[in-house]
């Protein structure tokens, strides 16, 4: 397996998108669905705090040119945050449960398009294999104890960094 950094986000992201597209079947039953809200909101948790911890800052300090983009990208992680912590709080069979998932698909699938078409690129041409292989390891090393809830404090505290930052 790859420790590049963006070879492992991007895994991150057709995780996802697989979900997603499960979610969206017809013949996907209401139990299913629930379960895949479940399994995406713990698998953005860990990936928008990894990017916000790791990537994010390295990048800023790395790539200049794609600090407004960064920025922006920590406001969509808010934004999925904010919905994940709604979703993770409702009653999973309110007739707004599916459709709030829903908004939070569209604004994920934004998300990873932007990163991967607008400045993935530029970060693999700013910076070496080696620090990209790095970045990847300390994605992979703080992977098992990154939050899994957005209810837990440490994905809370991010979503109040953003609002106060």
């Amino acid at each position: 397996m790859s420790t590049d950094a963006l070879v492992l986000l991007k895994a991150d992201h057709r995780e996802v998108a697989k979900l997603f597209a499960e979610f969206e079947k017809v013949s996907t039953t209401p139990a299913r669905k629930r379960t895949i809200v479940s399994t995406v909101l713990e698998l953005l948790t860990v990936h928008t705090y990894l990017e916000n911890e790791v990537v994010y800052p390295q990048v800023r300090e790395a790539v200049p040119a794609l600090n407004d983009h960064i920025l922006e990208s920590y406001e969509e992680h808010h934004v999925v945050d904010v919905l994940a912590a709604e979703l993770v709080a409702m009653d999973p069979t309110s007739e707004r449960f599916f459709p709030k998932f829903t908004v939070l698909m569209e604004n994920v699938r934004h998300h990873v398009k932007e990163e991967e078409q607008e400045w993935f690129p530029q970060v693999r041409s700013a910076m070496s294999r080696t620090r990209l292989r790095e970045m990847g390891e300390r994605l992979l090393d703080l992977k098992p104890t990154a939050p899994r809830s957005p209810a837990q404090p440490s994905a809370l505290k991010k979503a109040i960094d953003a609002v106060i930052s």
